[in-house]
């Protein structure tokens, strides 16, 4: 988007959100109190999910279980190559530094419906309903972020943790369903802009 569109387009609140979002590691140690975080996780409630199953499950982490969760990350950081072990540990880092820890796994109940829903064969419809439990769940994750960023707070969407999925499903109890993001969110320690984009141009094909 040119930049006299872009200055437009930020007077609106929603698409202001939009742009101010941008990942953060490292938080302050004040808390974030409970009303914020349920406002926060009704918000990616709300997103649009596949036949409106919301095939979706929050958990929230704290204190003693967090630094656990960070441990874990650390622990396991050793048993990987050097760039994913640097990036675990910075994961590792986040989720210590974070006052509050939010989970999100798909729970495979349109994976199991969505043969009957649909009547085609279970195994020729595996994917399709896995693909979309993931579309569903990233965009209640996106909504989740963009709520976090309006409220002022910061949020990051640790994907390196998915190299460790199985450990992290075990680890909240959830070893039955699928991992999909695990999101540290605070205050923001520094306050910073995210890295430039590639301008809608260089991703945009237009068809006629």
């Amino acid at each position: 988007m040119a930049k006299s569109s872009q200055d437009s387009a930020l007077n609106n609140e929603t698409l202001k959100t939009i742009y101010a979002r941008h990942s953060i590691r490292q938080f302050e140690t004040r808390p974030v109190d409970n009303d914020t975080i349920r406002m926060i996780l009704d918000a990616a409630n709300q997103a649009p999910s596949a036949h409106n199953q919301q095939s979706w499950q929050f958990i929230t982490i704290r204190e003693e279980k967090k630094s656990a969760l960070s441990k874990l990350v650390s622990n396991r950081a050793v048993d990987f190559p050097k760039p994913s072990s640097s990036i675990l540990r910075m994961a590792a880092r986040s989720i210590a530094s974070a006052p509050v820890i939010i989970a999100v796994k798909n729970t495979g109940s349109l994976i199991q419906h969505g043969s009957e829903l649909f009547r085609i064969d279970r195994d020729q419809s595996f994917d399709f309903f896995r693909t979309m439990e993931i579309q569903s769940s990233a965009a209640a994750v996106e909504n989740l972020l963009l709520a976090a960023t309006s409220l002022g707070l910061g949020s990051v969407w640790l994907g390196i943790l998915y190299l460790i999925k199985d450990d992290i499903l075990d680890f909240i109890g959830e070893e039955k369903g699928e991992f999909m993001a695990v999101v540290p969110i605070g205050y923001p320690k520094k306050t910073a802009k995210g890295p430039k984009k590639k301008s809608l141009d260089y991703v945009l094909k237009d068809l006629k």
